[in-house]
């Protein structure tokens, strides 16, 4: 942002028109293409790491552009409205990218970020248990020494692209020998660690990115395996979490512009009773009113991403739920007016726009559900008592 207002400076806005170009050349054919092949989008996340797009957000002094959360939101923004939407961003650069450059020791950040900036490491993020969902209390892959290394033990769902990762990052709890109790901490977990495995989730999300469920059978792990302090992790949990909220905003954003620009094209052209469709209002408001809506939360996640980047944490927090709250019920509302204002042609695949009907939903569940949104929202924002 800059003094005079929400208007994007120079670099921003040809940061935003480069990333658009470039993503334009590959464009929402080439990944449905990928997605349907079961295959991954792997020219254009190589594309987009040597470009500098990846580790916009990272430290230079290991490999990253020095920007901030708001370059990183504007490239996946722009990247979802061309239809190239990679949800590998949520989690590599934004969350694990963010975590280790704060919280890892110096041969962590110099063995792990310049790989995270350029694309040639992609970390998986894993933290969500069968039986824990978004109650992280209830985490019971844990961690125990054994001299100077830790054994890792239990399993963990809904992993994205464990596939196509080199490492993930691993959110356990170590158990102190006097108390009993159980603390969180985070791994680094190589893909090859013997004693880990994982099963493909089958899913009805038109994606080059694949779920997964993890198991950790005895892992071993060496010491430099913890990031940052042991007793540290609530805080690098909540480092990452508010770039998860805003990456996750300007997916469900950049998605809602290309339901929205389908439709709107389509209008243009298709013609019925000798005039286009777009003549007529019961199809133009719906369209015109979802397109304010996408516009107020990309606002919001703008607020967001301006706040955690001058390091108001809290300030953010609140902001980037909101504008993930916002987000996704703009985008899924984008894509079913969008199916409908192409008729029958919107359950076609030629049209490129009933792909879209799942991956939107996406956005109301991951990587946090509008419930426990408005659970947040009611408790901080309004000061209401705590319901769970």
């Amino acid at each position: 942002m800059t003094d005079t207002g929400f208007i994007e400076n120079e670099e921003r806005r040809a940061l935003r028109q480069a990333v658009a170009d470039f993503a334009g050349g590959y464009g929402p054919e080439y990944y449905l293409e990928k997605a349907r092949a079961g295959q991954h989008t792997s020219e254009l996340w190589n594309e987009a790491g040597k470009l500098g797009f990846l580790g916009v957000n990272l430290p230079e002094e290991y490999g990253g552009g020095g920007a901030g959360m708001y370059e990183l939101s504007l490239v996946m923004e722009e990247m979802s409205a061309a239809g190239c939407g990679l949800l590998m961003m949520v989690v590599s650069p934004a969350i694990n990218g963010t975590i280790i450059s704060k919280f890892g020791t110096e041969e962590q950040k110099r063995r792990w970020i310049p790989g995270i900036a350029d694309g040639s490491i992609t970390m998986a993020f894993a933290i969500t248990e069968p039986d824990a969902g978004s109650n992280s209390h209830r985490i019971t892959t844990t961690a125990r020494r054994d001299g100077s290394d830790w054994i890792l033990s239990g399993q963990k769902v809904f992993i994205s692209g464990v596939d196509q990762a080199q490492a993930i990052l691993v959110v356990g709890r170590t158990e102190e020998a006097k108390t009993g109790n159980l603390k969180p901490a985070l791994f680094v977990v190589p893909i090859d660690t013997p004693g880990m495995s994982w099963t493909k989730i089958d899913m009805e999300l038109v994606s080059p990115e694949s779920q997964f469920q993890l198991f950790f059978d005895e892992v071993r792990l060496p010491a430099d395996a913890l990031v940052g302090a042991e007793d540290a992790a609530i805080a690098q949990l909540f480092a990452g979490l508010n770039p998860e909220r805003i990456m996750g905003s300007a997916s469900a954003v950049g998605l809602g512009r290309l339901a929205v620009n389908k439709a709107s094209d389509y209008m243009k052209t298709r013609q019925v009773w000798k005039q286009p469709i777009g003549t007529h209002q019961g199809l133009a408001h719906p369209l015109a009113a979802i397109h304010i809506e996408l516009e107020m939360a990309k606002l919001m996640m703008q607020k967001a991403a301006a706040l955690y980047d001058s390091g108001d944490d809290w300030g953010a927090a609140e902001a980037a739920n909101m504008a993930k709250y916002a987000a996704g019920e703009a985008s899924v509302r984008a894509v079913d007016q969008s199916v409908q204002c192409h008729g029958g042609n919107g359950l076609t695949v030629e049209y490129g726009v009933a792909s879209m009907v799942t991956v939107s939903r996406l956005a109301r569940i991951a990587p946090i559900s509008r419930e426990m949104i408005l659970n947040f929202v009611a408790q901080t924002s309004l000061g209401l008592p705590r319901s769970y």
